[in-house]
Protein backbone atom coordinates (compact mmCIF):
# COMPACT_ATOMS: atom_id res chain seq x y z
CA UNK A 1 0.00 0.00 0.00
CA UNK A 2 0.67 3.68 -0.89
CA UNK A 3 -0.25 7.04 0.27
CA UNK A 4 0.11 8.27 -3.07
CA UNK A 5 2.31 10.24 -4.85
CA UNK A 6 2.82 13.46 -2.95
CA UNK A 7 6.22 14.55 -4.21
CA UNK A 8 7.47 15.37 -7.60
CA UNK A 9 11.29 16.45 -8.71
CA UNK A 10 12.15 18.35 -11.63
CA UNK A 11 15.14 18.83 -13.13
CA UNK A 12 16.04 22.02 -14.02
CA UNK A 13 18.75 23.67 -16.18
CA UNK A 14 18.49 27.02 -14.42
CA UNK A 15 17.08 27.11 -11.07
CA UNK A 16 16.51 30.92 -11.06
CA UNK A 17 14.46 31.02 -14.36
CA UNK A 18 12.85 27.67 -13.35
CA UNK A 19 12.03 28.94 -9.67
CA UNK A 20 10.06 32.08 -11.30
CA UNK A 21 8.32 29.88 -13.75
CA UNK A 22 7.06 27.63 -10.80
CA UNK A 23 6.45 30.88 -7.84
CA UNK A 24 4.21 32.23 -10.72
CA UNK A 25 2.60 28.64 -11.52
CA UNK A 26 2.06 27.60 -7.41
CA UNK A 27 1.66 31.28 -6.58
CA UNK A 28 3.80 30.78 -3.42
CA UNK A 29 6.95 31.76 -2.40
CA UNK A 30 9.70 28.38 -1.89
CA UNK A 31 9.35 26.41 1.24
CA UNK A 32 13.05 26.08 0.64
CA UNK A 33 15.33 27.54 -1.15
CA UNK A 34 18.99 27.20 -1.83
CA UNK A 35 21.68 26.83 -4.51
CA UNK A 36 20.77 22.69 -4.88
CA UNK A 37 17.29 22.56 -4.13
CA UNK A 38 14.22 24.53 -4.55
CA UNK A 39 11.31 23.07 -3.03
CA UNK A 40 7.21 24.41 -2.82
CA UNK A 41 4.87 22.83 -0.43
CA UNK A 42 1.21 23.24 -1.83
CA UNK A 43 -1.96 21.67 -1.27
CA UNK A 44 -0.32 18.27 0.40
CA UNK A 45 1.97 18.04 -2.25
CA UNK A 46 5.91 18.75 -2.75
CA UNK A 47 7.13 20.13 -5.99
CA UNK A 48 11.23 20.49 -6.29
CA UNK A 49 13.38 21.72 -8.61
CA UNK A 50 16.62 19.95 -8.95
CA UNK A 51 19.34 21.71 -10.85
CA UNK A 52 20.99 20.18 -13.61
CA UNK A 53 19.25 16.74 -12.31
CA UNK A 54 21.10 16.40 -9.00
CA UNK A 55 23.36 13.89 -8.49
CA UNK A 56 20.94 11.22 -9.30
CA UNK A 57 21.09 12.63 -13.09
CA UNK A 58 17.63 13.03 -13.60
CA UNK A 59 16.90 13.61 -17.01
CA UNK A 60 12.75 14.48 -16.36
CA UNK A 61 10.38 14.80 -13.61
CA UNK A 62 10.18 12.15 -10.89
CA UNK A 63 7.14 11.21 -8.90
CA UNK A 64 7.51 10.00 -5.56
CA UNK A 65 4.97 7.37 -3.82
CA UNK A 66 4.76 8.32 -0.43
CA UNK A 67 5.44 4.54 1.49
CA UNK A 68 5.20 3.58 5.11
CA UNK A 69 8.29 1.04 4.33
CA UNK A 70 10.67 1.81 1.32
CA UNK A 71 13.26 -1.45 1.90
CA UNK A 72 9.72 -3.91 1.39
CA UNK A 73 8.38 -1.89 -1.27
CA UNK A 74 11.79 -1.93 -3.15
CA UNK A 75 12.06 -5.59 -2.70
CA UNK A 76 7.88 -5.77 -3.88
CA UNK A 77 8.55 -3.94 -6.91
CA UNK A 78 11.87 -5.75 -7.88
CA UNK A 79 10.42 -9.19 -7.60
CA UNK A 80 7.64 -7.70 -10.05
CA UNK A 81 10.56 -6.49 -12.72
CA UNK A 82 11.35 -3.30 -11.71
CA UNK A 83 15.27 -2.61 -11.52
CA UNK A 84 16.25 -0.37 -8.72
CA UNK A 85 18.77 2.88 -10.12
CA UNK A 86 19.18 4.48 -6.61
CA UNK A 87 19.20 2.61 -3.81
CA UNK A 88 17.36 3.48 -0.41
CA UNK A 89 19.49 6.72 1.13
CA UNK A 90 18.63 9.38 4.21
CA UNK A 91 18.54 12.97 2.71
CA UNK A 92 18.00 13.94 5.94
CA UNK A 93 15.67 14.93 8.74
CA UNK A 94 15.07 11.09 8.67
CA UNK A 95 13.35 11.05 5.36
CA UNK A 96 14.74 8.06 3.07
CA UNK A 97 14.53 8.24 -0.90
CA UNK A 98 14.69 5.33 -3.72
CA UNK A 99 13.88 5.41 -7.02
CA UNK A 100 13.95 2.31 -9.54
CA UNK A 101 12.82 1.99 -13.43
CA UNK A 102 9.91 -0.65 -14.69
CA UNK A 103 9.80 -2.43 -17.52
CA UNK A 104 9.93 0.61 -19.89
CA UNK A 105 12.51 2.50 -18.47
CA UNK A 106 10.17 4.74 -16.36
CA UNK A 107 11.98 6.29 -13.28
CA UNK A 108 9.98 5.93 -10.10
CA UNK A 109 10.79 7.20 -6.68
CA UNK A 110 10.00 5.93 -3.65
CA UNK A 111 9.82 8.43 0.31
CA UNK A 112 9.21 7.20 3.46
CA UNK A 113 9.55 9.86 6.59
CA UNK A 114 10.65 7.83 9.68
Amino acid sequence: MTEGIKTVLHPVSDLAAAKAVYTALLGTEPSADSEYYVGYDVAGQHIGLVPGGGPQGMKSPVAYWHVPDIEAKLAEVTAAGATVTEAAHNVGGGRLVASFTDADGNVLGLVQDQ
